[in-house]
């Protein structure tokens, strides 16, 4: 795959975007900034600089604060690269590579003089970025005005085939984390043996994967967000479950992974979990309800709890109950690009539209209605979260099998995630694609 074979078309796109917004809006262009450092409070350490997804989205420019893009939409848009005179740290070389061409590079030297080289005026530019009060020094009055967010997030839920590039590279990259981390699991490596495998495997920092790694090994599978990493080998090593992705030029794949280290009760819920997904992935389809998608899942993992011996009743007791919420509390997924939980997932038109998740759901992050070009995660889970069961109701409570309960709690819990694009005629796994089961 050779990232940059589409870029010319990317922007393209994005020029033809911003033509059409800045006409409605009557404004002159897009001022993007890509964001400043934070600095630590009583400290002179700034935080790993995170840059603005609107930037990013133009150029992976992804490490340099201090730059803008200028575009109208019409000419060749410009870059500003701020390149200081730093005999402290490292200066960035004027960038030449396969997106250089496509922009007008201009030096900036100092930040905070940027007007120089900006619009004379500025007034009729709209400034996209965090830095409200330096934009207003600068004399943009429009700043981050909705109409034209809105327009450009619901946009960028159609990915351009330069970042369909993107997107599958980041999944080839964390596939090979993934089957490293496999494999230090089933060697007996502890937490954060597992990740320093997986960050090899991968060749990114932890300041450059596209979020906190979940290196989670037996009960500690059962925390949705847990990023202790233990440095301590448990005594046994009963379950693992990883979610963990990579950064190809900005963009993020997001990929979940649960295994058993015997052939047990917990080895066949994951497999049946695993089924379940590929049923679920098999139902997608232009014009499909994510919604209706989610509970469909929920239809599933009823039936995954009686055949597992985990609940009684049947399906639709289980679901009304609350039943499949209290094993499967989550969202089937989400919009992923530029972002992990990426834009406009609640948004059903360019006016930003909000459809909010049905109220039994509230965790769900996606209410789209799927169609070409969209790219999203499908993540169908199911855990032993005592917290969660112990507030079902008495006769709720007299459904579940407490005993396969107790038995299944010291494995946590099972998420199964694989990133997909939805074409006209099909949907591509990406995560499949390269080679994780």
């Amino acid at each position: 795959m050779t990232i940059g074979q589409h870029f010319s078309q990317h922007i393209a796109e994005l020029n033809q975007r911003t033509r059409e917004i800045c006409q409605r809006e009557n404004l002159s262009g897009l001022v993007i900034h890509s964001g400043q450092l934070k600095y630590q409070f009583l400290d002179d350490m700034a935080y790993p600089f995170k840059v603005n997804p609107n930037f990013k989205g133009w150029l992976p420019l992804i490490d340099n604060p201090n730059c803008w893009v200028v575009t109208d939409g019409c000419t060749k848009p410009t870059l500003i690269y701020y390149r200081p005179v730093d005999f402290w740290h490292k200066v960035s070389d004027v960038p030449e590579t396969y997106w250089t061409n496509e922009f007008d590079i201009k030096l900036l030297t100092k930040a905070d003089q940027v007007d120089t080289l900006l619009p004379s005026n500025i007034a009729h530019w709209a400034y996209l970025g965090d830095e409200v009060s330096f934009a207003e020094q600068l004399g943009f009055s429009h700043i981050n005005p909705s109409r034209v967010e809105n327009y450009l997030h619901f946009q960028r839920s159609f990915k351009t085939e330069y970042e369909l590039d993107c997107l599958r590279e980041a999944n080839r990259l964390a596939v090979n984390g993934h089957l490293a981390a496999k494999q230090a699991f089933l060697s007996g490596g502890s937490e954060f043996d597992i990740q320093l495998e997986y960050l090899k495997a991968v060749g990114q920092g932890e300041n450059d994967v596209p979020y906190n790694n979940i290196i989670a090994l037996n009960e500690n599978a059962a925390i949705l967000h847990y990023m202790i990493l233990e440095h301590q080998k448990p005594a046994e090593h009963r379950s693992f479950l990883i979610d963990a992705g990579a950064t190809c030029g900005g963009y993020a794949s997001d990929i979940t992974r649960t295994y058993s280290a015997e052939q047990n009760r917990f080895a066949s819920l994951i497999a049946a979990m695993d089924k379940l997904q590929h049923e679920i992935i098999a139902e997608m389809k232009v014009g499909k309800s994510y919604v209706d998608l989610h509970l469909l899942t929920h239809q599933k993992v009823a039936q995954v709890l009686l055949d597992s011996e985990l609940a009684t009743g049947n399906p639709e007791l289980l679901i009304d109950s609350g039943i499949t919420r209290a094993f499967f509390p989550h969202g089937l997924g989400h919009m992923l690009g530029l972002q992990v939980h990426d834009v406009a997932g609640f948004s059903s038109d360019e006016q930003g539209t909000h459809v909010a998740s049905p109220a039994e759901h509230p965790f769900l992050r996606c209410t789209r209605t799927l169609d070409v070009g969209q790219v999203l995660t499908i993540e169908p889970g199911l855990y032993i979260i005592d917290t969660l069961l112990s507030e079902l109701d008495v006769k709720s409570r007299q459904q579940v099998n407490w005993k396969v309960v107790d038995e299944l709690r010291p494995f946590g819990g099972i998420r199964i995630e694989d990133n997909v694009i939805v074409h006209a005629d099909r949907i591509e796994n990406m995560t499949r694609d390269f080679g994780l089961a």
